[in-house]
């Protein structure tokens, strides 16, 4: 396998660690692999991915989620700069339902994260003109677009930037807080 995996607090997202093959011209690492994803429970058919430039640290994206029938899983990794990286338990019936779980990805040292459906994602950036690509399996869709505000005090986020001093868009500042949702996502054991 070209990774390593580790589980975070919240055992369905996982952080997955590429091995870099370096020589005198740099590196090399195998960013995706169907087969050794599929064998470390990553089975998902990825359908579109996406990247976000944001110019200043401090910003934060999220959290958003896609509804069923578009459900997303994502598959997030940083191409420069660095991001604190959250993911929030969504699935009714989950004993981590309500709690989040982050991590910290660079481009320097290439991590990726693994968030499956029935999560919010979100991340804060940690350093100016930082990009951040993710792989999603299924493709957006407006009307099932959703997400729950960053600074909600019953999710408690611990995140590095102060609420005053965060860059956060006006669509971002608008969403429900925790309290006011109806998750349509569900927790199951298969």
């Amino acid at each position: 396998m070209s990774f390593s995996v580790e589980l975070l607090d919240i055992k369905d997202v996982a952080l997955l660690r590429p091995k870099k093959f370096f020589d005198t011209r740099g590196y090399f690492l195998e960013i995706y692999s169907t087969r050794d994803y599929a064998a470390a429970g990553v089975e998902c058919v990825f359908v579109q991915e996406n990247q976000s430039l944001s110019i200043k640290s401090g910003t934060i994206r999220g959290l958003h989620f896609q509804r069923p029938p578009a459900a997303q899983a994502k598959l997030v990794r940083v191409i420069r700069g660095s991001i604190f990286d959250v993911a929030v338990d969504l699935r009714i019936g989950s004993r981590t339902f309500g709690r989040w779980c982050a991590t910290k990805l660079t481009a320097e040292t290439a991590e990726q994260l693994f968030i499956p459906r029935g999560f919010a994602h979100g991340f804060c950036t940690l350093e100016p003109d930082t990009e951040v690509a993710y792989k999603v399996d299924s493709l957006y869709s407006p009307v099932c677009d959703g997400g729950l505000r960053c600074d909600d005090p019953i999710l408690n986020i611990a995140w590095p930037v102060s609420p005053a001093a965060a860059i956060i868009s006006e669509k971002d500042r608008l969403l429900p807080l925790f309290k006011d949702f109806e998750s349509p996502f569900k927790f199951s054991n298969s």
